[in-house]
């Protein structure tokens, strides 16, 4: 009994020292985490099972890269491994597939179809890394098949999904992370500005700008269409690519990293790049269990026939019945939290502002205990590892999906009104517009027969 309760005393001692580290500068020494050093000496065949689930290589030119290079469903994949063993890779491209399963021998078959994978008693959780549009479903008869999920954001396609996704979760008993990773990682600022703002060092109401600038292919200056469709590559399932979408002819503008600019498939920025900060906003404002009740904003969209559809530019205000709002806007990349008592600044390049340069170590002090509260009394630092630590304890993962699903859903709040270019009354409790019909039919999409959330 003393060996034990002096374990637990130095893990508590171990994760308060590593947060006040990390409450005491602005940025935290960074940490990686390993499969030996998370595990450790567990033995390689009494590890979780997981199979990857969708994924994916970035084109050349995404970001500045000038080579194709790993996608986020390959990135979420390999980290994956580093925690439990990799048994499956499921892709609609045998290309993506092959290049995947290299790593991991003979132990890791490869997949087209999804369902093969959950049909297998040795796997006991996924990581999805597919297009938005598959998100939900996978995800869906992953968790009634027994699985525990990873999901990359944004989770869902419309309002309707997430709501579906958290009965689901809750019926199922299921433990399921959302791979918005600025909660557990990027030297833990935004954990830090999160903490700063639940203190009330900037006052009671904030109003947060949620800045992630505009789609990528503005920058390669490639244009919005009309695209040429051709026959898709022979290693590709283009139907089975496309999903519950509509049946469209193949073009390569549709696939690989560009799906993120049609609505087919995605949100756009908005929702891509937008609930990244918006999550963080709605995380460190207090508003994970509620939503906006006023949205309004513009957008402009191409309106260009068989091309990119989303929003290129956008300025969106949501309020809340609080007094606080969030503003979704395509200026340069940063998070600004602003009260009546002070201004802080975050994105991944650091957090600043005078309420950060006057802490003092006495303020430190109190926001670790902050920042070890928000993040459930767990050591931040990975992302993943917190998911396969909340497999074991069978506990709420620091981005789980009932948070999640706020958060993007202001996301969907704000497309839908670019879309209308209206303002909007939403109710949150009901999660349903007021007085509103035609809003109120966008919360959901035509699903392709045969493709259905059931």
């Amino acid at each position: 009994m003393t060996n034990q309760s002096n374990n637990i005393q130095s893990v508590n001692t171990s994760r308060r020292n590593f947060l006040k580290a990390a409450a005491g500068s602005v940025f935290a020494v960074p940490v990686v985490w390993t499969g030996t050093s998370a595990l450790g000496a567990e033995a390689k065949n009494d590890r979780i099972g997981v199979a990857a689930i969708g994924t994916s290589r970035y084109r050349p030119g995404t970001w500045g890269n000038p080579n194709e290079f790993d996608g986020r469903g390959t990135t979420i994949g390999r980290q994956a491994a580093d925690f439990g063993n990799m048994r499956a890779v499921v892709d609609v491209n045998d290309r993506f597939s092959g290049f995947f399963s290299e790593n991991y021998g003979n132990g890791c078959k490869t997949y087209r179809d999804y369902r093969h994978v959950l049909d297998r008693k040795d796997i006991n959780a996924v990581t999805i890394g597919t297009p938005d549009h598959w998100h939900s479903k996978i995800a869906v008869d992953a968790m009634r098949a027994g699985k525990d999920v990873y999901c990359e954001k944004p989770l869902t396609l419309t309002i309707d999904e997430g709501k579906i996704l958290c009965r689901v979760t809750k019926e199922t008993g299921a433990v399921f992370q959302v791979g918005t990773q600025q909660r557990s990682e990027h030297d833990l600022v935004f954990l830090k500005a999160a903490a700063i703002v639940r203190s009330g060092r900037l006052g009671k109401k904030i109003k947060a700008l949620s800045s992630v600038g505009q789609p990528d292919f503005l920058e390669l200056k490639t244009g919005a269409g009309p695209f040429k469709t051709m026959a898709p590559p022979k290693e590709l399932d283009w139907n089975m690519w496309l999903g519950q979408a509509p049946v469209v002819e193949y073009c390569p503008q549709r696939y690989c990293y560009d799906w993120r600019w049609w609505l087919a498939y995605s949100g756009g920025q908005v929702t891509d790049w937008g609930v990244h900060h918006t999550d963080i906003a709605v995380w460190a404002m207090g508003l994970d269990d509620t939503g906006p009740t006023h949205i309004e904003g513009k957008g402009t969209f191409p309106g260009v026939k068989d091309g990119y559809d989303v929003a290129t530019s956008f300025d969106c205000n949501m309020k809340f019945a609080d007094g606080q709002e969030i503003r979704l806007y395509s200026g340069k990349n940063e998070l600004i939290f602003s009260g009546d008592k002070g201004r802080i600044r975050v994105n991944r390049g650091g957090l600043t502002g005078k309420p950060v340069e006057q802490l003092t170590k006495a303020d430190n002090d109190e926001l670790a205990g902050i920042m070890s509260k928000i993040y459930r009394g767990k050591q931040p630092g990975s992302h993943m590892k917190n998911f396969f630590d909340c497999i074991r304890d069978r506990s709420l993962p620091v981005a789980n999906v009932y948070s999640h699903h706020r958060a993007v859903s202001c996301c969907h709040l704000a497309n839908i009104a670019l879309l209308l270019g209206r303002p909007l009354k939403w109710d949150p409790k009901k999660e349903d517009f007021i007085g509103d019909a035609e809003a109120s039919k966008m919360l959901s999409r035509k699903q392709r027969k045969g493709f259905e959330i059931v």
